[in-house]
């Protein structure tokens, strides 16, 4: 099968789409034959040796977290899964930018009726992470919210889900992104040079909770805004959160099939929008990479094997 590796730390030209050996389920696992595998920038700093201290590769090193395929073979005691079931979930492998990919069957939820291949492989890091920064803060309908990185693959769900639960939700982002947040009942605000006298002003003053999908300073805001530590939740600033005591919440503290289940149903009746800005085939993955390291991506950038 071909699979996508990289056999040293190093920029896009280091991936490789090679010929592997097709993995064999073990128990309690099945193999799924990838329809759509989403792309996360901690795969960019992890391929780039500056996670290595807290995720190490191993060379030669594959990549990928989420998954959507179908399951064409099961090892021995799998429950639940049979030949044949669509699914999505996700591997901890660093495996599902493949052809093919051996999974728990624990990791992986049944594909809802309608939900697109695309969505359905691009749902668990994404969304596991912005279900955790939105359950640590807490908000409610009481609360003004402001998120950082507001149209990215995460900020883009962590509004939706904020103001699901009824709060009043700023979202920061580029000024062609503000008609997306306005129409999903979020305040678009810019961010930049003044940023905070911008978010006085559509919070009327009082903010309750901060989500930072962006690091760059995003925590330190928090604090000058008067949010409570407990209150500010980062997935990219840990230097900063351990100094003023924010917390640190992202995809791992949410990463379970239950969750992504539910995201996937949601997503399948409508109540939730994955934005999929582009979709490349595997063998294009460097070219993948290339724009997602742009950093101004609305959405989620998938790979179809």
């Amino acid at each position: 099968m071909k699979a996508v590796r990289f056999h040293a730390y190093g920029g896009v030209d280091v991936l490789r789409v090679d010929d592997v050996a097709r993995p064999v389920p073990g128990p309690g696992q099945v193999l799924v034959e990838v329809r759509a595998a989403g792309i996360q920038p901690g795969e960019v700093m992890i391929r780039e040796g500056a996670r290595h201290g807290r995720w190490p590769a191993t060379f030669p090193s594959g990549q990928g977290s989420d998954l959507a395929g179908v399951v064409v073979q099961a090892g021995p005691e799998v429950r639940g899964f049979a030949v044949g079931d669509e699914v999505l979930g996700f591997t901890h492998d660093r495996a599902s930018h493949a052809e093919y990919v051996a999974v728990d069957d624990v990791r992986l939820t049944p594909r809802p009726t309608g939900l697109p291949w695309d969505v359905a492989g691009s749902l668990y890091v994404a969304g596991t992470t912005a279900y955790a920064t939105v359950f640590t803060v807490d908000p409610g309908p009481a609360d003004t919210v402001v998120v950082s990185g507001a149209a990215g693959g995460v900020g883009s769900l962590a509004v939706q889900l904020a103001r699901r639960r009824g709060a009043t939700v700023i979202g920061l982002a580029s000024a062609p992104n503000h008609a997306w947040l306005s129409g999903h009942g979020v305040i678009p605000v810019a961010y930049g040079d003044g940023v905070a006298d911008r978010i006085r002003q559509a919070a009327d003053g009082k903010v309750d909770a901060f989500i930072d999908t962006v690091g760059a300073g995003y925590v330190d805001l928090a604090v000058e805004l008067g949010v409570r530590p407990e209150r500010i939740d980062t997935i990219r600033d840990w230097p900063a959160a351990a100094r003023v005591g924010a917390r640190t919440a992202g995809e791992g503290a949410a990463a379970c099939a239950v969750v992504v289940g539910e995201l996937a149903r949601l997503a399948a009746r409508g109540e939730l929008e994955v934005t999929i800005a582009r979709t490349y085939p595997l063998e294009r993955v460097r070219d993948a990479f290339r724009e997602l390291e742009r950093g101004h991506t609305h959405g989620k950038i998938v790979l179809r094997p």
